[in-house]
């Protein structure tokens, strides 16, 4: 009994199989794209049982599975998009400030905006001196991206 003798008569199985296969594949890239490849074949698990050749089989897999991505990834894709909420530091990015301590191209330095003290680097590797104004371009964690002001 060779291989492909054994998948036609397992094809059920084989269908469950790539069913899984898909389903895993989604979970570990969460891309919504094999997930309609888990469906086609899924329906394949019970049209299996129907005495239809393989390569039909394959070409409804293909038909469900592609139409699945096509007519409905998009409207997935639009209802799960994760909105960004905006945070009370995004209200800070440009707001003119004084250094605190001077900001150098190797060293990042510090400076205070509204009674909270930031650490600080500039945008383009410059230095400004303490006391100097600037402007906030940027929030990279617990660290505002500066410039001069234009």
């Amino acid at each position: 009994m060779n291989v492909s003798s054994f998948l036609i008569g397992n094809l059920p199985w084989c269908w469950l199989f790539l069913t899984i296969v898909f389903i895993v594949v989604e979970v570990l890239t969460f891309s919504l794209t094999t997930v309609w490849f888990a469906c086609g074949s899924f329906v394949l698990v019970f049209l299996s049982f129907a005495p239809i050749p393989f390569r039909w089989q394959l070409l409804i897999f293909a038909v469900i599975s592609f139409t699945f991505l096509i007519f409905t990834r998009p409207f997935v894709v639009k209802k799960l998009r994760i909105k960004s909420v905006p945070m009370n530091s995004d209200g800070l990015i440009g707001k003119k400030i004084l250094v605190n301590e001077k900001i150098s191209e190797l060293e990042k330095g510090s400076v205070k905006v509204n009674g909270v003290v930031w650490s600080a680097r500039t945008s383009d590797g410059s230095a400004l001196e303490a006391g100097c104004e600037c402007v906030i371009e940027a929030i990279e964690g617990a660290t505002l991206v500066v410039s001069r002001p234009k």
